[in-house]
Order: structure tokens, then C-alpha cells, then sequence
């Protein structure tokens, strides 16, 4: 993999990364951004939510970020004469750049109160980290599950890369990659591409994982991911495997479409995968992508999220996984997270997690 690393006209970092001997070495990527932009705006705070015990992210500059521009519009594509974008080049394999309106950045602003106003319980802390913007391919029209394997590698390699570097800076805690795919979904730019969040504490679903396995081992003493992952191997869930890969239906699944994806050996985060388990994730996550694509008559839209290790805590405890879910329940039909799931955060499910693994087996992927 070459990775080249330039600056943008307001001094954010864009990395392109092409696969081994796919661009000349010398002078690659040296379009330069001739736009005129403001400065990035680094107002991002951490609030403490006493009662739950969670921060929260407060980034209200982000309500001006651009939203569902005509597709001949997207500043996610390639530049072309007289149509400068985020990228300078006129083509690309993947490309990583800091987000323009960031929840969290490496220089936000930390001369801020120690506490809320009127709330001395509710602490105040600068949105230090960093996100990023992960462009998969150049081409507007394409998709995840249509970029094939050795694109599909090179993803794997970038968020290897990118975890591993976000993870080095100081005060950051957790790395988090992930894919919003669809409008349901919430997605603003239609171009694919996925995102990262360098967050500067674990996460609410980290910690109370961390916590399910500390007590399992205390109460039993086994090993509840490994418990898991052995299980779900054998079982009705199963939906595809491969050497190094298992991908099923979790047998609480709280979406209407869910499938987890483990390695079979246990490993912290992406980084630590070698080259057949990395080749082997592309294969495998491919082959889900492209069930969920054909599911029903048109694509379902999802959400792909990359469950990493703490950058400094439980890392010994952890087992990478991908959660792959939709909330698509039906042809035309969404699963609305209405009062008991955003009320009380209890899940009540449309679907059946066996049934939904037969019917994923059943997909016949062109």
C-alpha cells in the first residue's frame, strides 16, 4: 500500500492510499485545493451526563454541514475543471481527509468552563480527537458491495492504518470506523465512503461490554466472547464463514437485519489482523454486504460498525467484531426506534434472528 499525505487550502490533512505499484512513486497525487475556504471551526465540547454516567458530544456548528447535494454537486468526488472538491485529484483508488465540520478535532478550542452553565454536576471538557471522511472509490455510483476484493483489501489496510495512527494521539481513547449506508440511514453526501471517530473516552457500548465479560469470568470464570464465538460457529445462525471468519445473526439480534462478523482467532482491534485474515475479511464481508444488497428489491440500507479495543484499557479482554445491521423490516417498511427503544433503550424486535439467517443464507448474490 503507498500512502501520500497533502493539506487542503485550510490546512486539513487529505492521505491517499493506492495499492502497491498502482501510481509512480514520485510526484503522485500533487493536485493542490485552489478553493477559498473558511477555517475549520473547532468548537466541539464533552458534556458529562451525571445521571447516566456518559459524555456526550456537543458539536452544534455541525447543523451548517452540507446536506444531500444534487449528485453532480458532491464534493466528494474527483475534482474536475472548474469544479473544485475535497479531493484535488481527478481520480483516486481510497482517500482519507479530515472532515470539514468535525465532532471532534485534534485543535478544538479548550478555553472552556470547567462546568456547565447552572449545572455543576455536568463537567465540561474540550472535543479533542479527531474524524475523518473514508472515500472507498472514486466512482459516485458505486457501493460497497460492488467494489470487489482487492478494493475491498485495500479499505482494510486504511482502517488498519488509520486505527493504528488515530490510536498514537495523546488523550485519545477509543477508535471507531464505520459505514452509514442510505438515506433511512441518515446520510447526508450519497458518494460511498465511510467514516472514523478518534473519541477522547470509551464508548458507552465498550465499557458495558467490557464490564458483561469481566463478570462473567468473575461468576464463571470462562471466557464470554470466546463462549460466543464457539457457539455461534455450530448454530442456526450462521449466515457465512471462511478460514478465518464467521458471520451470524446474534441470537438477541436488536435489529430487524443484524449479523456479526468475528474473526476465529482473537484479536484487539484491525491492526492486529495478518494478511489471510485480512484477505479473508474482504471476501466475507463482500459476500454479506452482498446479501443484505438483494435482500429485497432494492438495497437495504445499514449501518457497519467496527468494534475495536480501547486504545489503552481491557485490550486483553477484547475480540474484534463487526456489527452489520439495518433497520429495514419489510419491502417500504423501516423499524422506527420509537418509545421503548428511544425512551428506555429496552429493543422490542419485528423479526425472528433464526428466520432472518435462513433468509440471508437464501440470497442468491449475481
Amino acid at each position: 500500500m503507498i500512502r501520500t499525505s497533502r493539506r487542503l487550502a485550510d490546512g486539513r490533512e487529505i492521505i491517499y492510499f493506492d495499492a502497491d505499484g498502482s501510481v509512480p512513486a514520485e510526484g503522485a497525487h500533487a493536485a493542490e485545493d485552489t478553493r477559498d475556504l473558511p477555517p475549520v471551526s473547532t468548537r466541539s465540547q464533552l458534556r458529562w451526563d451525571a445521571l447516566l454516567g456518559e459524555w456526550v458530544v456537543v458539536a452544534a456548528h455541525r447543523q451548517t454541514r452540507t446536506f444531500l447535494p444534487p449528485a453532480d454537486q458532491c464534493p466528494l468526488d474527483p475534482s474536475r475543471p472548474g469544479r473544485p472538491t475535497e479531493v484535488p485529484d481527478s481520480e483516486y483508488q481510497v482517500v482519507v481527509f479530515e472532515n470539514r465540520f468535525p465532532s471532534l478535532s485534534t485543535g478544538v478550542d479548550t478555553d472552556l468552563p470547567p462546568i456547565a452553565p447552572g449545572a455543576p454536576l455536568a463537567e465540561l471538557r474540550p472535543g479533542l480527537g479527531r474524524t475523518e471522511v473514508v472515500l472507498f472509490t472514486s466512482d459516485h455510483d458505486q457501493h460497497f458491495a460492488g467494489l470487489g476484493r482487492d478494493r475491498a483489501r485495500l479499505v482494510v489496510d486504511v482502517w488498519a492504518d488509520r486505527t493504528a495512527e488515530l490510536g498514537a494521539i495523546d488523550g485519545v481513547e477509543q477508535v471507531f470506523c464505520f459505514e452509514n449506508s442510505g438515506e433511512e440511514i441518515g446520510v447526508t453526501l450519497s458518494h460511498p465512503h465511510g467514516q472514523i471517530y478518534a473519541y477522547p473516552f470509551v464508548t458507552p457500548r465498550v465499557e458495558r461490554l467490557l464490564t458483561s465479560v469481566r463478570r462473567h469470568r468473575e461468576a464463571t470464570g470462562g471466557d464470554l466472547f470466546a463462549e460466543v464465538v464457539e457457539a455461534e460457529r455450530s448454530g442456526p445462525r450462521v449466515v457465512a464463514a471462511n478460514d478465518s471468519w464467521v458471520a451470524f445473526v446474534p441470537a438477541a439480534a436488536r435489529w430487524p437485519y443484524e449479523v456479526q462478523l468475528f474473526p476465529t482467532r482473537r484479536v484487539p482491534d484491525l491492526p492486529a489482523l495478518d494478511d489471510a485474515e485480512r484477505d479473508d475479511l474482504a471476501a466475507i464481508y463482500l459476500d454479506v454486504l452482498g446479501r443484505f444488497a438483494h435482500r429485497f428489491d432494492t438495497p437495504m440500507p445499514y449501518i457497519a460498525a467496527w468494534n475495536q479495543a480501547p486504545v489503552r484499557t481491557g485490550r486483553e479482554d477484547w475480540w474484534l467484531h463487526l456489527q452489520l445491521f439495518s433497520l429495514r423490516r419489510a419491502p417500504g417498511k423501516l423499524k422506527y426506534l420509537a418509545g421503548s427503544e428511544s425512551g428506555m433503550g429496552a429493543f422490542i424486535t419485528d423479526t425472528n434472528p433464526e428466520d432472518v439467517a435462513e433468509q440471508l443464507r437464501a440470497v442468491v448474490v449475481p
